[in-house]
């Protein structure tokens, strides 16, 4: 059925991406260049002396020392994020079994090369150690430089699911381009409390309706065992976005831990990495495979999806460190021409459990396929180009891993639609420009009605102090809410979720309310019209930073505008409002990265240490 699949690729999709890989030409040749000098020198760890080798293999079992001693089958990195704290990331404590000894039958080694650092944003939302999230992501790509540069890997897996973990990693695969790279997914939790009723309980909670145990309970039993949260948030939508850019094995991503479908799955993405290093005839460099068409490929499957904001940061980084040159610009073409296909929370009632249910990721990747919305021609770690993530694994009768192609009709059309149907005929994100500066806006979960707010606004400098105004009775009317001084520069730009509750009461209230912000809020922006990422930052001169209370704001995700609406001569002699971001420079680390806050880049460019 695969194959009867059409090959013909949409006209705007086509061009975005021509234009994209003109812009990026002399970038990305210069990549390429590196990584095929990496590769012509071999495997590196044969090449090292005698004493690097021995420090390498010391604690080795003996047929892995031997293995590597003689250096004749290719050795797999380990880079794990595994700790267990977090849900979705303490199911990878098994993970490196389970991978040896897969290298072992496939006649190879594997080792943990290293960990990176995993923070939950879940744990630090409305904290300090918020303001370390987005730069986290860059120390994971550090740290996973430091993890393979003991050149002695032939290939890499990945043990990385959540928000900053994935794009961070991918960032520090591609710095060793010319190594084969696997993503190994380790799912979603199975389902709890849903996450409509959740998101009640804090809206009550907000309005002192219920008091804390209520809270309490019903956020533990939403998020309530291993795996990650089941919201379509960044954790999700990276997770989309490694299958649909052919880093996963097809329909790795939503299956949940701790099954044997799951363990099948590692062992095999852990052979197949074996399978392809320069040792053997199946070579696929992830630097070469990573290209422009993979990655118009994860920002279409971002739109269709409705997936999180997060990610207009996330891909712009990652692609840079390929070569590749994204502009916010191509999100919003790419949004014109991409159907929306899923309802999962914060976007609808359902978890990602039940979009897995109803057809899932080769459902989603067959419609955008059949409607040309997808380069089907691209390298995969399967091998196969893009037509085989529309097969879903399975256990064969014996338990060996089997493959059946996917649905062809969606199993819940309240979850999934087809392209010929869709919930949406634009994806559900809108690139906004005017005198504040551009920023996005995620509308696929705001109703109709409120995708254009005109209202005046109320400036904060924190989130705490607009629940605080909240908490005081002092917001009522229509107002568009301006929280400034958190971006990048600022104090690593922090999600903003504990904003949402209060302002979802407001507008329950039959309040126009919406907000304005150099902040983030993710995944699960929700129901309130959110104008995010802002840049110019106001630490960085910004307009943003020249709004007063009361300036009229206009806020247009039908026209794409972000207008204050201020006689413009007025305008023109304001200067910047101060504000005192000292508190925001020291404690829970925060000093340790003020060289981060100096070097980092516009959230337009991915937000990143690294020079683009």
């Amino acid at each position: 059925m695969a194959n009867a699949i059409p090959s013909g690729v949409n006209a705007r999709i086509g061009e975005v991406t021509e234009r994209i890989a003109t812009r990026s030409r002399d970038t990305r040749a210069r990549y390429l260049e590196r990584i095929a000098l990496a590769a012509e020198r071999g495997p590196s760890r044969a090449k090292l002396g005698c004493a690097n080798q021995a420090h390498g293999f010391a604690a080795c079992g003996p047929s892995d020392k031997s293995m590597l001693r003689e250096g004749a089958g290719a050795n797999l990195g380990i880079v794990t994020a595994y700790n267990d704290m977090l849900s979705a990331h303490q199911p990878y404590e098994t993970y490196p079994e389970l991978i040896r000894s897969a290298a072992r039958r496939a006649g190879g080694t594997a080792q943990v090369a290293g960990g990176v650092p995993a923070m939950c944003d879940g744990v630090t939302q409305g904290e300090a150690g918020m303001e370390l999230s987005l730069f986290s992501r860059d120390v994971i790509a550090l740290s996973t430089a430091v993890a393979l540069s003991h050149q002695t890997f032939d290939a890499a897996v990945f043990l990385g699911i959540c928000d900053k973990i994935v794009p961070g990693l991918v960032i520090g695969a591609l710095s060793f381009g010319h190594l084969p790279a696997v993503f190994i997914p380790a799912g979603p939790m199975t389902s709890g409390l849903p996450n409509d009723e959740k998101a009640k309980i804090r809206q009550l909670f907000a309005e002192g309706k219920v008091g804390r145990d209520a809270l309490m309970e019903a956020e533990s039993q939403s998020y309530h065992g291993p795996g990650t949260c089941t919201f379509y948030g960044t954790a999700n939508t990276n997770q989309m976005m490694m299958e649909i850019m052919g880093l996963h094995l097809p329909g790795a991503s939503f299956v949940n831990p701790n099954t044997p479908l799951r363990d099948a799955l590692t062992t095999a993405a852990a052979e197949r990495a074996l399978s392809m290093t320069a040792l053997g005839n199946d070579y696929v460099p992830v630097g070469r495979m990573l290209d422009e068409k993979a990655f118009v490929n994860g920002i279409v499957g971002l739109h269709a999806t409705g997936g999180s904001t997060n990610h207009t940061l996330h891909i712009v980084a990652m692609a840079a460190a390929g070569g590749i040159k994204l502009t916010w610009d191509d999100f919003s073409d790419l949004a014109d021409v991409t159907p929306l296909l899923c309802r999962v929370y914060p976007n609808g009632k359902a978890d990602v459990n039940h979009f897995h249910a109803a057809g899932g990721m080769g459902f989603v990747i067959r419609e955008l396929i059949a409607d040309g919305k997808l380069h089907r021609d691209v390298e995969t770690v399967w091998g196969d180009g893009l037509d085989a993530y529309t097969q879903e694994p399975m256990l064969a009768p014996d338990g060996s891993l089997a493959w059946r192609e996917g649905t062809a009709a969606s199993g819940d059309e309240a979850v999934l639609r087809g392209a010929t149907a869709p919930f949406q005929a634009t994806g559900g994100l809108k690139l906004l420009a005017g005198e504040l500066g551009r920023a996005v806006i995620k509308t696929s979960a705001i109703a109709p009605e409120r995708h254009v707010i005109e209202a005046p606004a109320r400036v904060f400098h924190s989130q705490e102090e607009l629940q605080a105004a909240f908490k005081a009775g002092s917001l009522s009317g229509d107002f568009i809410a301006v929280v400034r001084f958190q971006g990048p520069k600022a104090n690593g730009m922090p999600e903003l979720h504990k904003l949402m509750p209060p302002l979802g009461v407001l507008q329950d209230r039959g309040h126009k309310v919406a907000l304005v912000t150099d902040g983030r809020l993710s995944g699960a922006s929700g129901k309130v019209p959110a104008a995010i990422h802002v840049t110019p930052e106001a630490a960085d001169g910004g307009a943003i930073a020249l709004i007063r209370n009361g300036d009229m704001i206009r806020l247009d995700a039908v026209k794409g505008e972000l207008k204050v609406m201020v006689d413009p001569e007025v305008w023109a002699e304001r200067a910047p409002t101060p504000a005192n971001l000292a508190p925001s420079h020291v404690g829970v680390g925060r000093e340790l990265f003020a060289a981060f806050r100096a070097a980092v880049g516009t959230a337009d460019t991915g937000a990143s240490i690294f020079a683009v």
